[in-house]
């Protein structure tokens, strides 16, 4: 990477169109019977080569016994589903086929990460060579979600106004209470896995526009901190290949219904982002510390705690999170026909509550894994 390719970001922003939609999610390879992490991608990656849909639908993730399915650019969230539906279903019907379930829970359970292998691409090659521990440790799963923005000013201004957004989607989707064989007592215990190690990673400062952020980005390459900008890892941030606004701060779900509901909520809170700058919104950014306070909130207690109004420095319940955004987007979201639907417990309490109830992790995770083959398409769509 080097300055021609920023200037490059920049017509790929001018030329994008907003609110254009992708989705990725990634699911654990587990054996059917011991549940066990496998390392099964590069075998299942082979065999999606000869499919004609998910040839393009799959990728690696750091490690062999992780897979990522991918939409690609869908003109709107509901194009974009349609396809993301198309090819998990033959994603799960492959991965049938050869013996292995997928999970969708944010880690495992008890799975030994010195244990794990990195998958042999040039892109993990370098987080490895360049993380070292780090990268070894973050066996870790997620639900991203990509928006079009048109204009890479207005992008950076839409991360800016997502900071102090992102703990609440952390609430909500916060589903990875167990790790390193033990209750963790945390209800998402990736994010303190992943965004408390890796460098460059979690909530982003707040630029006001393209000339901070690319002066930042000078910085990294200059001092050799950054071969590529997808080193800068934040949980949202300008994706300078796709011209979008990607959203990487939540849990993988175990039910289906929710992960979509959560990838619509996302693209709710950037297109509503994008009408407040438009219209020119009054937005007091808050300070990293402030919004940290929310961060550890959700990590530690997820729904079942309580945020912090960072305007009025009151506490509210953490499930009120879901009104609250629900609320703020509805604008947005009656254009857009976006009305996502959440049950009344989410992962993480689901999970918890089976541990309170005296359940072991081995039949904890059973349940969230049978949940996901309940409620995740097993077959390829006709």
């Amino acid at each position: 990477m080097n300055l021609e390719d920023l200037d490059r970001a920049e017509q790929r922003f001018a030329a994008s169109t907003d609110l254009t939609v992708g989705i990725e999610e990634e699911f654990s390879i587990l054996d059917r019977e011991s549940l066990d992490l496998v390392p099964r991608y590069e075998e299942l990656r082979a065999a999606a080569d000869r499919d004609p849909v998910l040839r393009e639908a799959v990728a690696g993730e750091l490690i062999s016994s992780e897979i990522e399915v991918i939409s690609g650019a869908g003109a709107n969230f509901a194009d974009a589903l349609a396809h993301q539906r198309e090819r998990r279903g033959r994603m799960f019907a492959l991965a049938a086929e050869h013996g292995v379930a997928l999970g969708a829970t944010g880690t495992h359970p008890w799975a030994d990460y010195r244990c794990q292998s990195i998958i042999d691409t040039e892109h993990y090659r370098r987080v490895e060579e360049g993380l070292r521990y780090v990268a070894w440790r973050n066996n870790t799963f997620s639900l991203h979600i990509h928006a079009g923005v048109n204009g890479i000013d207005r992008a950076v201004q839409v991360c800016d106004r997502l900071r102090p957004v992102l703990p609440q989607l952390l609430a909500i989707s916060a589903n990875s209470p167990y790790l390193d064989g033990r209750d963790s007592g945390l209800h998402t215990a990736r994010t303190q896995s992943f965004t408390k190690s890796f460098p460059r990673c979690g909530i982003p400062d707040h630029f006001g526009g393209w000339g901070a952020y690319r002066e930042y980005i000078e910085f990294l390459l200059r001092t050799r901190s950054i071969v590529e900008f997808t080193q800068v890892w934040w949980s949202v941030r300008p994706h300078f290949a796709f011209g979008t606004v990607e959203v990487r701060i939540c849990d993988a779900q175990a039910g289906a219904g929710e992960s979509e509901a959560l990838a619509a909520l996302m693209v709710a809170c950037i297109g509503q982002a994008l009408r407040d700058i438009d219209e020119g919104v009054p937005f007091d950014a808050p300070a990293p510390r402030l919004v940290e306070e929310n961060m550890w909130r959700a990590i530690r207690f997820g729904l079942d705690g309580k945020l912090i109004d960072l305007t009025d420095a009151e506490e509210f319940p953490a499930r009120a999170a879901i009104e609250r955004l629900l609320a703020w987007t509805e604008p947005v979201r009656g254009e857009l026909g976006l009305d996502p639907v959440f049950p009344e417990r989410n992962g993480a309490q689901r999970q918890r509550a089976m541990i309170d109830a005296g359940a072991g992790r081995e039949e904890v995770f059973a349940a969230s894994v049978a949940e996901t083959a309940r409620t995740y398409p097993q077959e390829v769509p006709v």
